[in-house]
């Protein structure tokens, strides 16, 4: 598989953005301290890797100093709260993974990702299912056919209860019509680590989490959603989910996101800031490097079009977990949302103005 970068703006775009955003007195003086960013997983995993890549990066630009910490729990929640609840001066920044929309959906969150929020993506990734060489499930079609002799026993390690993990995992088994049993970790790594210490019986995660130790030989893949296989640099292939599910090919690839989040609030002088910097970031190589080296596909999303994706997200995931069943989560009418097959005419909801960037 090719991975093709995806690009919104051009270099020259970037330079001009960055060149606005010093045009006063004001935004000069800003960062007089360092800037922190709360990342909404435990260390290690995949979305901690890529943001703190991007906030080396980020100060690389700019010659800031932006610290990075770790508040994993509650699919995201408890970092949302904190940095919600902080100064809206631009100091303290949200890390997140699919523009922390597990917070609201959950029933743990309260903040509108449009109205409280404003995210920048950088970046999409990929779901994957491994086992160890040990396992009697050696392919897709041996879980599938295990699944349905005994439901809901199967194991399968997630990144949290109603994570990006859980998530992908829940549609795949929905899709393939049976029923797991999941198993939450702290991070995506977690999860990887928990497959290979034969704690569950399939490794969720994401191909990023995967494909070190299919190289190495220690996971198998059983499946990965994109549309079309992965060769790793050892040769050996990643298997798309379509090979098995024909009928989801036109679905894929369904994936999670990272991105950054400042408070809407903000002044908008620092928020202009904050993005020139990010935009930067993802087009440095050292980012550029670690995408490929992660097998993400680098998809810039500002603007209205990240505020778009960020609902439309919400939606997306409280109309699955609702048919899922998975309890606690909230429908997308309690979260003021329409069903996912509704959503491009509601958007955008009333009230709602794009910060002017």
């Amino acid at each position: 598989m090719r991975w093709k970068r995806k690009k919104t703006l051009c270099p020259i775009a970037i330079i001009l953005l960055a060149t606005v955003s010093f045009g006063g007195s004001a935004q000069a003086q800003w960062p007089e301290r360092p800037i922190t960013l709360v990342v909404m997983y435990a260390p290690g995993g995949g979305t901690d890797t890529v943001l703190r890549t991007l906030a080396a990066e980020m100060s690389n630009a700019r010659g800031w100093r932006i610290n990075v910490v770790n508040r994993p729990g509650a699919a995201g929640t408890l970092a949302t709260n904190f940095v919600l609840n902080r100064p809206n001066d631009g100091y303290t920044l949200l890390g997140s993974s699919s523009f922390g929309k597990f917070a609201r959906v959950s029933g743990d969150g309260q903040s509108k990702s449009w109205r409280d929020w404003y995210f920048m993506q950088a970046a999409t990734n990929l779901a994957s299912w491994s086992v160890r060489p040990a396992s009697p499930y050696q392919t897709f079609a041996d879980v599938v056919a295990a699944a349905r002799a005994n439901p809901g026993q199967i194991t399968i390690s997630t990144s949290g209860s109603g994570g990006i993990w859980h998530e992908m995992a829940a549609s795949v088994a929905k899709a393939a019509g049976i029923e797991l049993k999941y198993v939450p970790y702290g991070s995506g790594q977690a999860a990887t680590l928990a497959g290979l210490n034969a704690e569950v019986d399939v490794a969720g995660g994401g191909v990023h989490e995967h494909i070190q130790f299919v190289d190495s030989g220690d996971l198998i893949p059983l499946q990965q959603t994109g549309a079309t296989d992965i060769l790793t640099s050892s040769g050996k292939t990643m298997p798309s989910l379509a090979n098995f599910l024909p009928g989801i090919r036109e679905q894929l690839p369904p994936n999670g996101t990272y991105d950054i989040g400042i408070r809407r609030d903000t002044p908008i002088e620092i928020v202009r800031q904050v993005q020139s910097a990010f935009l930067m970031a993802v087009d440095s190589e050292v980012f550029n490097a670690v995408a490929e080296q992660q097998r993400l596909f680098i998809d810039v999303k500002v603007g209205e079009s990240a505020d778009r994706r960020a609902a439309e997200l919400e939606s997306i995931t409280a109309t699955m977990f609702q048919d899922l069943g998975i309890p606690g989560a909230r429908s997308a009418e309690e979260l003021g949302l329409p069903a996912a097959e509704a959503f491009d005419e509601w958007w955008p909801p009333e009230g709602y103005e794009p910060l002017p960037l």
